[in-house]
């Protein structure tokens, strides 16, 4: 693009025109403050530890780790925002080492002028180990705050060394009175009640398990399929947006806490809890394979699920 038209857009923007386009509503209903984010309340409540951090107006390297549409890419810009400092944003998935280079020495050259930066990385556990080693330098020196997002734990996939350097806070799934909470908010912005009745709206929120994101999606689909005057019940409900995938990933730590949470809740007889696990992972791609043990003889017995 030209720089005529990078300037054009960013008067475009300057303006306010970008505001008409199109936009799904979790964009729409981005908080623009730290105090509108719900369901972290263990990080951003009056005794969270982003709050004691930002009574400093000071802030290290982090390593955000939670499951997805729990607010973590909008945590990091907010907190931006409350130190002062530039915000920058870079994927893991688009950028290597030569991107790298190009945000430390921008950098750089703000840290010359006083100001510093905040570097977000999105999906920071797809680096590979050289790519997480360049990080050490400018995070030892200051020249960038890090705060890099991951879904993975971080102690598998992140470098010893970067970890030295950066806190891991833990995002939380949503609960369901924070899912509520996006409901009621989405629907002050929409101006219209979501076309639910009480039945329905309580599956809506337990089909986004957690997912703050997906529970506006699926506000979306519900409004975009109701006629004039039309109320939903659990069954029409269930037909519309037909059924939330569930998260499952079945190389990584969700298939392990499956299965874990599968043998507790059967060794400590907990059937409602055994029931739903079990109906999780035959719902996922392939049938899970578990390693019991026999509690006479202790040798391993295998079944399929």
């Amino acid at each position: 693009m030209s720089p005529r038209a990078e300037r054009g857009g960013n008067l475009f923007a300057a303006a306010g025109l970008d505001r008409d386009a199109p936009r799904p509503l979790a964009d729409k209903l981005r908080p623009e403050k730290l105090a509108d984010v719900v369901g972290q309340d263990h990080l951003l409540g009056p005794d969270g530890a982003l709050t004691r951090m930002l009574e400093t107006r000071s802030l290290g390297s982090l390593v955000f780790w939670g499951p997805p549409g729990t607010g973590k890419t909008t945590v990091a810009r907010l907190l931006a925002d409350a130190t002062d400092l530039h915000f920058e944003q870079i994927s893991a998935v688009f950028s290597g080492v030569a991107d790298l280079k190009k945000v430390f020495d921008a950098a750089r050259g703000r840290r010359e002028t006083g100001k510093g930066t905040l570097l977000f990385v999105d999906e920071v556990h797809r680096f590979n180990r050289a790519q997480q080693d360049s990080f050490l330098p400018v995070m030892e020196d200051g020249t960038v705050v890090l705060v890099g997002a991951t879904t993975e734990n971080p102690s598998f996939e992140l470098n010893a060394a970067l970890l030295s350097r950066a806190r891991v806070l833990v995002f939380k799934p949503l609960d369901a009175e924070a899912i509520e909470r996006l409901l009621a908010r989405a629907e002050a912005i929409e101006n219209k009640k979501l076309p639910l009745d009480e039945d329905a709206r309580a599956a809506l929120i337990r089909m986004a398990d957690g997912d703050g994101r997906a529970a506006l999606t699926l506000a979306e689909e519900v409004w975009r399929a109701a006629r004039k005057g039309e109320t939903f019940d659990m069954q029409k409900l269930t037909e519309i947006v037909q059924r939330r995938a569930p998260i499952y990933d079945k190389s990584q730590d969700g298939h392990y806490n499956l299965i874990s949470a599968l043998h507790k809740s059967v060794r400590g007889s907990i059937i409602s809890a055994a029931c739903s696990t079990r109906a999780r992972t035959r719902s996922t791609s392939r049938g899970a394979w578990c390693a019991w043990r026999s509690r006479t003889s202790g040798s391993p017995i295998r079944r399929r699920w």
